[in-house]
């Protein structure tokens, strides 16, 4: 398996493809990587301010202001000639179309969950996607697993298993954001570090943008269209959607450059945790016990990945060390 790949896999489940030292973390690349996952976590109160939006509406004033605040990012930070090098080549725009696609479904599927009483759900997704992202390394990139992880993988099909058995219903919702968000990142890491984080999210709101534009028009000719006639504030909101979108990934893009990858991975979970609680205490949806011991054997899974990880980080440190003391001899 490629070095990229190997990276990609490594980043989610914890593997320590880059032996930086925690001990000295940038305190830059900490707070930039904190305030994307709290503004991740929190999006699910954000989203009940655009009611009487509907999901597909809610997506494609997403979509189009986003596209307008990453133009504004290019313009302030003077990388239009990045945004312009992506349509150079055509497998970068083939990959990224693809990714866009993807990121749809995700945001889709994450708004509708949040308006139709699933935020629980989507937290559960996101807490198994580093398991699926282990799942796909096995399927796409033929990586061989060690056996914590196999077991990790176990215990996540089980709760899935005990989801779908006790509550009487597959949780799709959380299973196609995982998913679609899993395969989103493995895209991303095919095209590597040659795009930033701007004019990445530039092209694939712009393969987007006509595609909401038209849907946005079919709405306002129908006189179904919620902008402007619910009130300024939901306006406004509709319209924040856009940063609300762009900033926490630009955060996370100057966390990635600045933090190990074993950092980036640990603080993933505040997003989840975040719209779990927020699902329970705030929204007050409700929690059967076949929902506890899935969530429970969840967590068991991540714990197992997280020891695993911190065992094979170790491990390439003893070994880096030892080829180090060899050559220096």
């Amino acid at each position: 398996m490629g070095a990229r790949a190997r990276g990609w896999a490594a980043g989610v489940t914890f593997c320590a493809v880059n032996p930086q030292s925690t001990s000295a973390l940038d305190p830059r690349g900490l707070a930039n990587g904190v305030s994307a996952y709290l503004l991740w976590g929190v999006l699910p109160l954000y989203f009940t301010l655009l009611v009487p939006a509907g999901p597909v509406e809610i997506i494609a004033h997403r979509v189009l202001w986003s596209l307008v605040f990453c133009a504004v990012v290019l313009t302030v930070g003077r990388a239009w000639g990045a945004f312009a090098a992506v349509f150079r080549s055509g497998r970068t725009i083939g990959v990224l179309g693809l990714a866009a696609v993807l990121l749809a479904v995700n945001w889709l599927t994450f708004v509708y969950g949040t308006l139709s009483g699933h935020v629980v759900d989507a937290a559960l997704g996101y807490f198994i996607n580093p398991i699926v992202t282990v799942a796909l390394a096995v399927l796409v990139l033929r990586e061989r697993l060690r056996r914590l992880q196999w077991i990790a993988l176990g215990f996540s099909v089980l709760a899935v298993v005990v989801i779908t058995v006790g509550v009487g219903r597959l949780p799709w919702v959380a299973l196609t954001l995982a998913f679609s968000f899993g395969i989103y990142g493995l895209l991303k890491n095919r095209v590597g570090r040659s795009v930033g984080a701007a004019p990445s999210l530039a092209v694939e709101t712009l393969v987007l943008a006509p595609v909401a534009a038209g849907y946005l028009l079919w709405l306002n000719l129908a006189g179904e269209a919620t902008f402007g006639s619910s009130g300024a504030g939901q306006a406004w909101a509709l319209v924040g959607t856009g940063v609300i979108t762009a900033l926490p990934l630009l955060f996370f893009g100057e966390a990635a450059r600045r933090l190990p990858l074993s950092v980036v991975g640990m603080l993933q979970y505040l997003a989840p945790i975040l719209q779990f609680l927020i699902g329970v205490t705030v929204l007050h949806e409700t929690m059967p016990p076949a929902r506890w011991w899935g969530f429970g054997l969840v967590w068991v899974a991540l714990v197992l990945l997280t020891v695993d990880g911190v065992r094979a980080g170790r491990s390439q440190r003893r070994l880096r060390g030892v080829e180090q003391a060899a050559l220096s001899r």
